[in-house]
């Protein structure tokens, strides 16, 4: 089978549809950008948290896990199975590293997130892949399955140890977390001082080196991995390959269904790894209902990344941070960010109408910025109520914006049966 052949269908297919990646040199202007934009924000209203060290850290935990679910759909959406069942894989991940984790220390705990995780992608690539259930519905029936399950599974083993409960388990052993010496209490130092964009990098740049946790530098980790493997390698081009043609892939020797049932497994074993983190890292023990819809978020991350780890790994800290901004300065940082939406709605509408010749939508975009505008300025605060939506609506959002450069996998979520290639 030819490597080359591979690349010349792949090529062929993604043809249609050519795109422009991004540089590192794009990465840090953009990088650069947001903490600009985070700086005036802060001037400008006065918020002075929205781009402290303590949020960051606190967005950067909670993007873990998003960005986990994301890259387990990534491996499988490559690979053309839609996996809508990673809130589900997660769901057991938190259990299995509740369960490790309990009886045989943290770093096991680890090991049977991962497990659970992999036992959700297993029943996945068996329904769609062999059974050719349609995917949507596999993974909508998974979620539901491992809800009810590990809710079993918590009566029957946590219900009766010390600090355990129906709904919960005991409190778990800690994981490590790294800090620089000298270096965080120094930008610390020079974070408090407020000054114009110096102290905000600082902030940035002090979330990165205190109390790290090991399982979010196993993250980073994973996505180079993960680049390297399905973009440098043999083995990721023919996975890919069976993501855009399985026909065609099938046709130059690629088992279409082994590829397709290791990317399923192997998305369970990152969402399950997304899970353990909460359970280990977030919360230091398993709670009923502990994965909020991450998965489903994720799933979100990795279509606002292109179906790629960089843009993947962007939307999983958009999405963290926004999760950490209500949850830490509730309504009143929320708040801060109704007057970067209006300047931000009123400037795509007005290059809608003069660059695009789009006069509908740029307009109704200038009406909505108005108005968000005018709810700046017209309030102090935002209701409890609504702050706590702030992840889900920036989800929407970012997914409606995002929609016209999107391009999946050409065969993502289509029904493969062996031996149509032949």
């Amino acid at each position: 089978m030819s490597a080359a052949g591979l690349e010349v269908g792949t090529v062929k297919t993604a043809a249609k549809a050519p795109r422009r990646r991004l540089t590192p040199a794009h990465w840090a202007i953009i990088v650069f950008g947001a903490i600009l934009l985070l700086s005036v924000l802060r001037v400008v209203t006065g918020a002075n948290d929205i781009a402290s060290s303590g949020l960051l850290i606190a967005a950067f935990g909670l993007a873990v896990p998003i960005a986990m679910a994301g890259l387990g759909g990534l491996w499988s959406e490559r690979a053309g199975v839609v996996n809508i069942g990673l809130e589900g894989m997660m769901i057991l991940g938190t259990f299995g590293a509740a369960f490790l984790g309990y009886h045989m220390g943290p770093w096991m705990g680890l090991v049977g997130a991962i497990v659970g995780g992999v036992i959700g992608g297993i029943i996945h690539a068996i329904a769609t892949v062999i059974f050719g259930v349609d995917h949507i519905v596999s993974g909508v029936a998974l979620n539901i399955i491992a809800l009810g399950f590990a809710k079993y599974l918590a009566v029957r083993f946590f219900s009766t140890l010390p600090g355990g409960g129906p709904t919960q388990s005991p409190q778990l052993p800690q994981l490590p977390s790294l800090t620089l010496p000298g270096v965080s209490s120094g930008l610390g130092t020079i974070e408090q001082k407020h000054i114009f964009f110096v102290s905000d990098l600082a902030g940035v740049l002090r979330a990165l080196c205190t109390n790290v946790s090991v399982v979010t530098i196993l993250a980073v980790l994973l996505f180079v991995a993960t680049w390297w493997i399905l973009w440098r390698t043999a083995f990721g081009l023919r996975l890919r390959s069976v993501g855009e043609s399985p026909v065609a892939a099938e046709s130059l020797g690629v088992n279409v269904i082994r590829y397709k049932f290791i990317a399923v497994a192997v998305s369970g074993g990152l969402a399950g790894l997304g899970g353990g983190f909460l359970a280990l890292v977030a919360a230091n023990l398993f709670r009923d209902g502990q994965t909020g819809g991450r998965g489903y978020i994720g799933l979100a991350a990795m279509i606002f990344g292109n179906w790629r780890p960089g843009g993947l790994l962007a939307g999983s800290a958009l999405f963290g941070y926004t999760d950490a901004a209500q949850l830490r300065g509730g309504g009143t940082t929320v708040h801060a960010f109704l007057l970067a939406f209006a300047v931000i709605l009123v400037a795509i509408g007005v290059w809608q109408v003069v660059r695009r010749g789009r006069k509908v939508q740029g307009v109704l975009a200038v009406v909505v910025g108005l108005a968000v505008g005018i709810w700046y300025f017209a309030t102090d605060a935002i209701p409890a109520e609504l702050s706590g939506t702030t992840p889900y609506v920036v989800t929407l959002l970012v997914l409606a914006f995002a929609s016209q450069r999107l391009r999946m996998p050409a065969a993502d979520g289509q029904i493969y049966r062996k031996g149509e290639g032949h």
